[in-house]
């Protein structure tokens, strides 16, 4: 199937590992040509050096926080420079929280706001104009399945990533009169480098290994019995990014092995 994604710009957030890096894998392998942010210029080097042997596109990165206004800025500006416009912006950037509410103060719940909220609406804000001058152009917006099925540990994620659907739907609507469709993805149990360390963490000192506390979490959670990995995540964010997906406009799609237990 030809995605007709050769020659277009996009910009993945949070692109330097796990899934943000697959999803600039899967772009590059199609023809497009890629920007990745992140907040670590090393790791943003090290991804640049091997997604420079994925495909036709071209990669470039940019090192900043989504949750600083400035940064956000500086990434778009950088793009603009680098690629000269944008077609599709794949708002990936964030992370887990861990607190509880009771003791979390108010600044951690901005931090999270501004990281998973206000990243999407201040980039999104940026890249339209750019996008509608070229005809058009997709937003997805990396949600998870805690913003309908909350994980006890991490309420500030699970609120902000609650937020995040409406607002996918608001700019699906508002955005669609521009040429510009936006969705949203919830994923659930995704391999990646965040839920390596996490393992690592848990079975630290103790008699099972990382990999079999990981694969006893997807036997558990998972009717699929098993995480996902990102590349196939990766390979719905393509599709849904691409003319094949013209008609899918302001929906949340669930990528998460049958872990949603309601109808959603």
């Amino acid at each position: 199937m030809n995605l007709e994604l050769g020659g277009k710009n996009v910009i993945v957030t949070g692109g330097s590992s796990g899934i943000g890096m697959a999803v600039a894998r899967r772009f590059l392998e199609e023809g497009a040509n890629v920007m990745i942010s992140g907040r670590n210029q090393g790791a943003i080097d090290a991804a640049l050096r091997d997604l420079g042997r994925a495909g036709p596109g071209k990669a470039v990165g940019q090192a900043g926080d989504v949750s600083d206004a400035g940064d956000i800025s500086h990434l778009f500006e950088a793009t603009m420079a680098q690629l000269g416009g944008v077609d599709i912006l794949f708002n990936n950037a964030g992370t887990g929280s861990e607190e509880r509410i009771i003791d979390a103060p108010d600044e951690r719940w901005q931090y999270y706001w501004d990281m998973h909220v206000m990243a999407v609406v201040r980039l999104s804000r940026l890249c339209v104009p750019s996008m509608e001058k070229r005809g058009g152009g997709v937003i997805i917006n990396n949600a998870s399945v805690c913003a309908i099925q909350p994980i006890d540990y991490e309420p500030i994620y699970n609120v902000s990533k609650a937020a995040l659907l409406m607002l996918g739907k608001c700019m699906a609507n508002e955005f669609i009169a521009r040429g510009i469709r936006v969705n949203t993805l919830s994923p659930g149990l995704i391999m990646t480098p965040n839920w390596e360390k996490f393992a690592r963490r848990q079975t630290q000192g103790g008699p099972q290994s990382w990999e079999k506390y990981l694969e006893e979490i997807g036997r558990r959670n998972a009717p699929a019995g098993r995480f996902g990995s990102a590349m196939e995540l990766a390979d719905f964010v393509v599709f849904l990014a691409s003319a094949r997906a013209s008609y899918c406009v302001g929906a949340n799609y669930y990528v998460d092995g049958g872990y949603i237990r309601t109808i959603a």
